[in-house]
């Protein structure tokens, strides 16, 4: 049954951004005494780190970006308040085994030093660096020994549960880090549950917070229309987009096997796979494309698999009609509310929390996980409906609906607030 167009449209207008349980106000003004923090990126999601810097900058946080040249630009150069230093340099400029090691002991050497000598009381972890385990642990250990209150940002509690590639060693060090954590930030009710029950974190130590808008993608005048002119798209051909990474928790192979099913009645259908596939997926991949070759719909799969820079990110998101997110296992997208931030509806399946965040007929569809016939009813439906027939006129209201609930202005007074709140109760300022 397709949703009635009058009825979605409701339901977007009234929905209200997710606030942080026990943060009281969100938009309330956190103590104006100068926050001092060092932001450790782990040298990589140049997106995320940036828009997470810029906002505290905005409310008045001091900030030491430990960062990479994958992290650098401009503006981390040029904002008061922020000091970037880069303390991994070029990450793939040692080609060897023994070269990459060294490359991160020194890296580890220059953070020794930079942590005892640090003004910053706070640290927050956005990302591990490369050695997990020791980043976990010992690294863990070695901030508290310097007296300084930890932050983590635990953008997937257990990826290699997800990964299927869990061990007691995984989950032992993972459970180190969460219990030194003085509060963990997490994007999702699910994801903070699963910290409660799986690892014992208290409740009181963990913030679910809104996964902020990619605003590091540029987004200039080109049209939709163009977009499809410059991949070689017809007008009027329906266009699904499957991008980000690619791995076996993505359900890639759901997607293929929908599109080949809606393709085989309907020669309008395109697909645009923008992606490169992760670290020691390779053989998932060709697999896929094994897959795809063997098709009569071939000619119309269109293949960029390699990893997409920001400046050409628009490019996809313009030329397609619908993105579809048929993840296996997933807690929150990135890529979701990046489609969003375009104004891009949204076919996914129904897994994690990607139910809080898509209205049904109004931002997308949601169908059956690991399902290849229900998405595929689930993107007839959608092609179906007011939602595509009127998707000029419905773009900007999903772009508004990502930036209530997404804002970096939103994330960056929670995240205020806790520091605030954990400087507080530090025993020199009891």
């Amino acid at each position: 049954m397709i949703v009635e167009v009058s009825s979605a449209n409701s339901r977007l207008e009234q929905a209200e951004p997710k606030t942080a349980q026990g943060l009281g106000n969100p938009t309330s003004a956190f103590p104006p005494t100068e926050i001092q923090t060092a932001l450790l990126t782990g040298g990589f999601d140049p997106a995320y780190a940036f828009g997470l810097a810029m906002a505290l900058i905005a409310k008045g946080v001091s900030l030491d970006m430990i960062g990479s040249d994958d992290i650098d630009r401009p503006e981390l150069h040029s904002t008061p308040k922020l000091n970037f230093l880069n303390l991994q340099g070029d990450k793939g400029q040692h080609g060897s085994r023994a070269g990459k090691i060294s490359a991160m002991l020194a890296y580890y050497g220059r953070l020794f030093r930079y942590t005892r000598a640090a003004k910053a009381k706070v640290f927050h972890v956005l990302w591990n660096a490369k050695f997990e385990m020791f980043d976990r642990t010992l690294l863990m250990l070695f901030y508290k020994l310097n007296g300084k209150k930890i932050v983590l940002t635990a953008h997937n509690v257990n990826a290699a549960k997800r990964d299927g590639v869990d061990t007691w060693l995984n989950r032992a060090t993972l459970k180190v880090q969460y219990r030194c954590a003085d509060h963990i930030f997490v994007h999702t009710e699910k994801m903070k549950l699963e910290l409660l029950r799986e690892f014992g974190v208290r409740e009181r130590a963990v913030t679910v917070i809104p996964f902020g808008i990619n605003n590091s993608v540029p987004d200039t005048d080109l049209t939709p229309e163009q977009a499809k002119r410059r991949l070689g798209i017809g007008e009027g051909e329906k266009t699904l987009l499957f991008f980000g990474n690619i791995g076996p928790y993505k359900g890639l192979e759901f997607l293929v096997e929908a599109f080949q099913k809606i393709a085989a009645t309907n020669p309008q259908y395109r697909l645009i796979i923008a992606g490169k596939a992760r670290g020691g997926c390779q053989q998932y991949l060709e697999e896929i494309q094994n897959l795809i070759s063997r098709d009569p719909s071939r000619d119309r799969v269109l293949q960029k698999i390699e990893y997409i820079p920001d400046e050409d990110t628009e490019l996809y998101l313009k030329a397609a009609d619908v993105l579809v997110l048929p993840y296996r296992h997933i807690f929150q997208s990135g890529v979701l509310i990046l489609g969003y931030t375009f104004g891009l509806p949204v076919v996914a399946a129904d897994v994690g929390s990607l139910r809080d965040d898509i209205i049904e007929g109004s931002t997308g569809f949601l169908c059956k996980p690991c399902d290849a016939k229900d998405l595929a009813a689930a993107l007839e439906k959608y092609f179906a409906s007011g939602l595509f027939q009127q998707l000029s006129a419905r773009r900007q209201q999903i772009r508004d609906y990502a930036k209530a609930r997404h804002s970096w202005d939103l994330v960056g007074e929670m995240t205020g607030k806790v520091y605030a709140q954990l400087l507080a109760e530090s025993p020199e300022n009891a």
